[in-house]
């Protein structure tokens, strides 16, 4: 194309193709480490072959489930790898967001016609399974919001400006994701509060000792995520909790990265509050949920002004609903309650445990076949007996930019994984580098998936140093 003057050359660049193609149910991995394995019949992978029995993984057995995976990307056969960047979504969740607005679209709450009644049903049964699954005492604790990020904005322009003052403290990690950071430097800028940080100690996890030292009765709120989504640490939030709490501090956590990989219990943390998002933990995008307890929701002022979060309307002023309606104001995602609502029946199907116990050995395998790759250097810490990874591992190459990594990846390999800060720039500039690449898994990825991974970098890396 023709350059005109005073206006940028065009570029041409080269997009994405995408072809869809048979499910490959191969399962002869090509390692000979051992790896755990659940038992189904073949059926389960292959129709009509009912007397074949095989032994397969978790990744074999729920991988038809997704059929975004089922496809070429740039020639080659998908593997995703940015799961902590978003989850992918099971057929049983694209149903359920398809029934509702082909059988029973209609506004919650207010019309009595079964339309209505019915979306009205569904709409708070998801808020009842999210109580369930999180194990909250009173779904009136489940309060739905865009995503966790609105969930934190909510507790910071609520309970955060009603109660922290000048000199009130406020303890972060550095390893916190800018969700849970930039709300929170709006507070403190309009009450005064002071931000402080827990920095990282020489296993490149938030030092709890020196969180320990920093408590004091100035201390008034403590967020920090459960699990990291660099580092891939995980912090002893029961114990942060009860050292939180023994100074009159209030907690929140972050369980962006926890909710959809493990077995969460709120009771058990005895967070005051905690948030997560729907679309990592295979739900739609555009809903998320803030868990607090009743007692704290109930003496916060609303969030945001209008219909739904009122108890009456007069010219000079109103009243508000009662929790959780208070801070649901407007017509609310719908559709994608009911689809979060249906991604926690497919996850409960399975077993948070079984999902969680599976991905604690794929993990392990995604980390020790990263670190035999040479050139390459891991964040966070080692894992161990005693150290639980979760499944992700955000690395460098030596002297090969990340984006030039993954953008290899994907146009020669089809594989995709994250480039960039991840939304935690203080975390980088502390591990003194500008960004990561981030391979991040899920329980439908497997171990043939990480091998190819490892296959492909291998040989990103090779075309790099080609150059040199």
């Amino acid at each position: 194309m023709m350059a005109m003057e005073g206006v940028a050359t065009a570029v041409a660049v080269k997009l994405p193709s995408f072809k869809i193609i048979r499910r490959r149910t191969t399962l002869n991995f090509r390692s000979s480490r051992s790896f755990r394995s659940f038992s189904a019949s073949a059926s389960t992978l292959r129709e009509g072959d009912p007397s074949a029995s095989v032994s397969v993984s978790l990744g074999d057995l729920t991988r038809p489930d997704f059929p975004i995976l089922n496809q070429e990307v740039n020639g080659s056969k998908l593997v995703y790898l940015d799961n902590a960047a978003t989850s992918q979504k099971p057929m049983v969740v694209l149903k359920a967001l398809q029934n509702y607005y082909e059988g029973y679209n209609s506004n919650v709450h207010r019309g009595i016609h079964f339309l209505s009644a019915k979306a009205t049903e569904e709409y708070e049964l998801a808020r009842k399974k999210i109580a369930s699954f999180i194990n909250a005492s009173d779904s009136r604790e489940i309060v739905f919001t865009r995503n966790a990020t609105e969930a934190i904005n909510l507790v910071a322009y609520t309970w955060g400006l009603q109660n922290l003052k000048p000199e009130d403290e406020i303890i972060l990690t550095i390893a916190e994701h800018h969700s849970a950071i930039v709300p929170w430097q709006f507070v403190a800028q309009k009450t005064g509060a002071v931000l402080k940080y827990v920095t990282l100690n020489q296993n490149e996890v938030p030092d709890i000792n020196m969180f320990k030292e920093m408590l004091s009765t100035k201390t008034k709120l403590v967020v920090v995520h459960h699990i990291s989504n660099v580092l891939a640490s995980v912090l002893p939030i029961e114990d942060i909790v009860l050292q939180s709490h023994n100074v009159g501090a209030k907690v929140l956590v972050d369980a962006c990265q926890s909710v959809p990989h493990m077995v969460v219990d709120v009771q058990n943390l005895d967070a005051d509050f905690l948030v997560a998002s729907s679309h990592k933990m295979c739900g739609p995008t555009g809903i998320g949920f803030l868990y607090g307890k009743s007692h704290l929701l109930s003496t916060m002022p609303p969030f945001l002004g209008g219909g739904e979060m009122i108890s009456d309307v007069f010219l000079d002023h109103s009243t508000y609903a009662e929790p959780p309606s208070r801070f649901e104001a407007g017509t609310p995602a719908i559709g994608e309650a009911i689809g979060l609502g249906a991604a926690i029946d497919y996850l409960s199907g399975i077993g948070m445990q079984k999902i969680h116990d599976y991905e604690v050995e794929l993990s392990r395998y995604l980390y020790e076949s990263l670190c035999a790759v040479p050139g390459v250097r891991i964040y966070g810490p080692a894992p161990s007996e005693n150290v639980y990874r979760a499944a992700l591992c955000s690395f460098n190459v030596e002297n090969i930019h990340p984006t030039d990594i993954a953008t290899f990846l994907d146009q020669q390999h089809g594989v995709a994984i994250r480039s960039g800060h991840h939304c935690a720039q203080p975390l980088h500039r502390d591990l003194g580098i500008n960004a990561s690449a981030r391979a991040s898994l899920h329980f439908y990825n497997t171990k043939e998936d990480v091998e190819y991974f490892i296959h492909a970098l291998n040989d990103t890396i090779n075309f790099f140093n080609s150059f040199k």
